[in-house]
């Protein structure tokens, strides 16, 4: 009996050991590689992805400009448009492993697009300028703590989990 007792403890405190160690921030050294001048995007091709619980903006990223470097990150462009035809139009970047996320460019219209040369990755959970960045994460950019594989298993996850087309 103390044997099982003893052989219990120690299975909890090693799962409490792994459950934490995800917790943890990542390793030092981690460094992003270079991010490439933003991406040519089409609003054609977008494919429907969820937005935030209540928001009145329809967000498509085009699945032509979705990456996932080396080093974990998943780059793309996404649009969130309203109801009277605005748009706005990002380049981004989601690292699964630290629940956060970056945006290294704005687009508009007239002007194309603004690199942010200032941006830092930010905390997904609790901030409301990541929202959608977050839905977008477990709409199957990752798959718990890790990137949903490649580019193509992400493209073809969104796709089979959201309605057709983005109109």
């Amino acid at each position: 009996m103390q044997a099982r007792s003893r052989a219990m403890c120690l299975t909890l405190l090693l799962c409490s050991g792994l459950a934490t160690a995800q917790l943890l921030p990542d390793s030092p050294d981690w460094r992003e590689s270079e991010v490439p001048p933003p991406p040519a995007f089409d609003v054609k091709r977008l494919i429907r992805v969820p937005g935030p619980d209540g928001s009145s903006l329809k967000y498509g990223i085009d699945p032509a400009t979705l990456s996932v470097t080396p080093e974990g990150v998943v780059r793309y462009v996404i649009v969130a448009s309203s109801a009277d035809g605005g748009q706005n139009v990002m380049y981004e970047g989601i690292r699964c492993s630290a629940g956060q996320h970056r945006v290294y460019a704005r687009h508009n219209a007239t002007g194309g697009w603004s690199v942010l040369s200032g941006s830092e990755w930010q905390p997904m959970y609790g901030s409301a300028a990541s929202r959608h960045a977050l839905a977008l994460s477990l709409a199957g950019v990752c798959k718990d703590r890790a990137v949903n594989r490649s580019a193509s298993n992400i493209v073809r996850t969104l796709k089979s989990e959201q309605p057709g087309g983005f109109d």
